[in-house]
């Protein structure tokens, strides 16, 4: 049952990052809620069901926004994925698991984004987006997953653990 109950706010999240977002980013910076999902449910659920809701996720954001065809999809399938890959490596996936675990997925899914739009823009502005937009965005989308894997733990009736 919570399974199902699941997949209604998995469908919201795409709108809810395009429109509610942008308002409440702090400095520019806003969350990536579709990476955060695909982080926690790999981490919660397995490198399959991370994988496949990040495959969803990503192709929802690629389908309907402007921006590089199947990269959204690619990276977020990939981040599932490897949540997955980390859950099943580590003892328990425990508050720090998520909150590192995202830290270094949003770096490499920033800096994969950063790459491809790079074409044509001076080393300088490359090197300021990083130190101005993916490190904080990284934390940011730490302290998400920090909250969202609080709320879920609770939810899904595991204790958290450390």
């Amino acid at each position: 049952m919570k399974r199902l109950a699941s997949i209604p706010f998995m469908l919201l999240l795409v709108p809810v990052q395009v429109t509610l977002l942008p308002s409440l980013s702090l400095f520019g910076i806003r969350p990536d809620l579709c990476l955060v999902a695909a982080c926690l449910v790999g981490l919660f659920a397995g490198r399959v069901r991370g994988g496949v809701l990040g495959f969803f996720l990503g192709f929802v954001q690629d389908f309907f926004f402007a921006g590089t065809l199947w990269l959204n999809t690619l990276t977020k399938a990939a981040v599932g994925y490897l949540s997955g890959v980390v859950a099943k490596n580590v003892s328990t996936t425990a508050w720090y698991s998520a909150f590192f675990s995202m830290l270094v997925f949003s770096v490499a899914s920033g800096t994969v984004f950063l790459l491809v739009a790079r074409q044509g823009m001076d080393m300088g502005v490359v090197f300021h987006g990083i130190s101005a937009v993916l490190f904080p965005q990284a934390v940011l989308d730490g302290l998400v997953s920090l909250v969202a894997h609080w709320i879920f733990s609770r939810w899904m009736g595991h204790a958290p653990s450390g």
